[in-house]
């Protein structure tokens, strides 16, 4: 039996970009930072803020993101249940035009809408008119817990390179350990999406140095000797 990913694509999409962002987001500020700043405490402090303000921001954004998503999908299947109970014989062609324009002969496609209903009209209407299902249905607190932890798990990190790294050099450490950390972080989505690897590392390499390189920019440009 062939293995599918799609059961994934929910957790995945917010633990992903939770951990991605977590890794470039924090190692972009403590490299604008240690560009301007000639002490190791403002990087800390603004690794450190950037880490939990980010976590918490990743958290509520997903959170409200995928309650909006679960809102209008309350609200359809709540009409749907209206329009079952209101005009059932409406519902049941629609169905069946559905099933039609998939490939299915008129009198099948009928014969199936119709077993269908009788099992479980919402349910099926859900999944077929309004593709709504187990898998994609929104589920506001798993997104935002992944979020928020996957986050964590990358922003971490960085905050390792600004404890540990050579002052002198932390620029230099956290760019390389956070081009290590997104390629580690490409490679176990792409294996957990059944997706292609070199491209899932490639592109999150690329953007990634073009954002802290930008962020480096910017604290060259404000050097604040003595921060």
């Amino acid at each position: 039996m062939e293995q599918h990913y799609i059961n994934r694509s929910g957790w995945l999409r917010a633990a992903v970009l939770g951990a991605n962002d977590g890794i470039l987001s924090t190692t972009s500020l403590a490299i604008g930072i240690a560009a301007a700043s000639t002490t190791r405490e403002p990087i800390i402090l603004a690794t450190i803020a950037g880490l939990v303000a980010g976590a918490l921001s990743m958290a509520a954004g997903e959170y409200v993101s995928v309650s909006s998503q679960e809102d209008i999908e309350t609200a359809d299947l709540e009409r749907e249940h209206t329009a079952l109970k209101t005009m059932p014989e409406v519902e049941l062609i629609e169905l069946s035009d559905i099933y039609e324009k998939r490939g299915l002969t008129p009198e099948l496609a009928r014969e199936v809408a119709i077993q269908l209903t009788a099992h479980n009209a919402l349910e099926t209407h859900a999944r077929d008119e309004l593709g709504i299902n187990e898998i994609t249905q929104a589920k506001p607190l798993q997104a935002a817990f992944a979020s928020a932890a996957s986050f964590i798990s990358g922003g971490i990190l960085p905050l390792f390179v600004s404890l540990f790294a050579p002052l002198n050099d932390i620029v230099i450490y956290q760019y390389v350990f956070a081009i290590i950390f997104l390629a580690l972080s490409g490679i176990l989505a792409a294996k957990a999406g059944g997706s292609n690897i070199p491209k899932a590392v490639l592109r999150i390499c690329i953007w990634g140095t073009f954002a802290m390189g930008m962020s480096a920019l910017v604290g060259y440009a404000f050097n604040v000797p003595n921060v």
